[in-house]
């Protein structure tokens, strides 16, 4: 009776403490990568940082500088803009069929060229369109957060 419950006890820990285990030694791969990539970046020092579904976003409102580090892709893509040389930044749908396909924040240069950054795609989004609306409402925030540091 002891070495069964013992045995059972054993099992549970290990069911619950290995993906515990994997989990937070991805979390700190993911944390290194992140690091390495704005590290890349020497003259800019990103203060305001956050995560979400393999996305990381990244801005230095002193310097103006906007990163957005996705894992999705590999290797990830990494999209670098330097808010000094831009004018506008709005947030551009794509759509077909009905369904949001695409989210791109899209930057006006005062040359007037484009630049596009692509925040949410679907054939990333494991279940269709399940993150759409998290990824939406984040880059709506992210957008605003942009265009206040372009009025600084």
């Amino acid at each position: 009776m002891d070495t069964s419950v013992t045995l059972i006890g054993l099992a549970i820990t290990a069911l619950i403490a290995v993906p515990l285990y994997m989990a937070m030694r991805s979390n700190q791969v993911s944390k290194k990568r992140i690091k390495a990539i704005l590290a890349q970046h020497p003259t800019f020092q990103f203060t305001q940082l956050e995560t979400q579904n393999k996305r990381t976003y990244a801005l230095d409102d002193q310097q103006k500088g906007f990163l957005l580090i996705d894992f999705n892709p590999v290797p990830e893509k990494v999209s670098f803009v330097n808010l000094a040389d831009i004018g506008a930044c709005k947030l551009v749908p794509t759509m077909s069929a009905g369904d949001t396909t695409k989210i791109e924040l899209e930057f006006l240069h005062r040359d007037l060229s484009r630049q596009m950054v692509a925040v949410y795609e679907i054939e990333y989004d494991q279940i269709t369109q399940v993150c759409l609306h998290e990824d939406q409402e984040l880059a709506k925030r992210w957008q605003q957060k942009i265009i206040l540091t372009l009025t600084k």
